[in-house]
């Protein structure tokens, strides 16, 4: 049914209809504790006779402070952000703040982009999981000097002096790294084309790890078969290569991160070999992050866990840190928080 209500479309009719002035309406819609209670529920009382949407942004704009935090994000098909970014929105909601999010769909003519947009916003900090070394370096200078800004989950060499939240690569590989060699042989690492910054630095950890152990580093899977398999059909299509050899059949093999151990544990399917469930040696998989789909996969797959909700809630509050530090000079920190091991069927 329609609405009987009259259709008040702007500041200024609402303020001739109800008779509230317009600067009392524009700090009760900034925040209804800035005008007296009795004016307040004045104004709730007269709004419902009305049909009006105050403007979301034009609330915001004559502020000292719009009350927005920026994202910037990678990938919108990737559970692992979409669980990040769920985490950074319930800690800012829980500040005050209002979310906008972005997505750089992998191209750093993008993200420069986004990175404008939120200047010309004017939101009060950003938050950004940069593409890497290819990101728009004068893009990310520039944002700098405008707005407090965190790194999270990827911090490139490019950008030392940039407050960044992450995971503890060094540990979390070296964890799983760890435990994959004491079930038999030292585990084979199925890295990624160099397009990931955190599959690089895993990489690192795994040699390292392997070769203090005293054990010689294998890794495969380094040059990209296809352009745009970077994840679950690179980790596929290099198992599949291998297994038809008859290589790695009976080895633990470590992923750069969970999908691509997903397009891994495929091919062993499709050659007929299910990994995990030997006492020791055989074939074993295991990723890194704990994506969602994990306890799902067939068998589940066993990785290390990335804490999403740390994550999220370190970097929002290190960001409210930096916007109420109001420009004064700030050392850039640095939280690296570990990783826990998932044990499950496939290793």
């Amino acid at each position: 049914m329609a609405s009987s209500k009259r259709k008040v479309a702007t500041m200024k009719e609402l303020s001739d209809t109800i008779g509230i002035s317009r600067p009392t309406l524009s700090r009760y819609f900034q925040d209804p504790a800035l005008v007296r209670p009795a004016t307040s529920q004045k104004i709730q009382r007269l709004l419902e006779t009305v049909d009006y949407v105050p403007n979301f942004f034009a609330t915001r704009m004559n502020r000292k402070a719009t009350g927005m935090i920026g994202v910037i994000i990678p990938y919108l098909n990737d559970l692992f952000f979409t669980k990040l970014l769920e985490a950074i929105e319930i800690a800012a909601m829980e500040a005050g703040y209002t979310v906008i999010t972005q997505c750089s769909h992998s191209d750093p003519r993008i993200e420069a982009r986004a990175v404008e947009t939120f200047m010309s916003m004017s939101v009060d900090g950003a938050l950004v999981a940069p593409l890497g070394n290819q990101s728009d370096q004068a893009a990310h200078q520039r944002l700098q000097s405008q707005l407090p800004y965190v790194l999270v989950d990827s911090r490139p060499a490019t950008m030392p002096d940039v407050d960044f939240v992450g995971t503890d690569h060094a540990q979390s590989t070296g964890l799983i790294t760890e435990y994959l060699c004491r079930l038999g042989r030292p585990p084979v690492f199925l890295a990624m084309p160099r397009v990931n910054f955190n599959a690089v630095e895993r990489e690192r950890a795994y040699v390292k790890t392997v070769t203090d152990l005293g054990f010689e580093p294998e890794v495969i899977g380094t040059e990209a078969l296809e352009p745009e398999w970077h994840y679950e059909a690179h980790g596929e299509a290099v198992i599949d290569h291998h297994f038809a050899r008859g290589e790695y059949l009976d080895r633990s093999i470590l992923c750069a991160n969970d999908r691509v151990a997903i397009g891994a544990l495929r091919a062993a399917a499709r050659h007929g070999v299910k990994p995990g469930g030997q006492s020791e040696g055989g074939l074993r998989i295991a990723g890194h992050d704990d994506y969602p789909l994990c306890p799902f996969t067939y068998p589940a797959l066993t990785t290390v866990a990335q804490d999403f909700e740390a994550i999220g809630k370190k970097s929002v509050f290190r960001l409210l840190q930096l916007i109420s530090s109001k420009g004064e000079p700030q050392k850039p920190e640095v939280t690296l928080l570990p990783g826990a091991l998932k044990l499950r069927e496939s290793a």
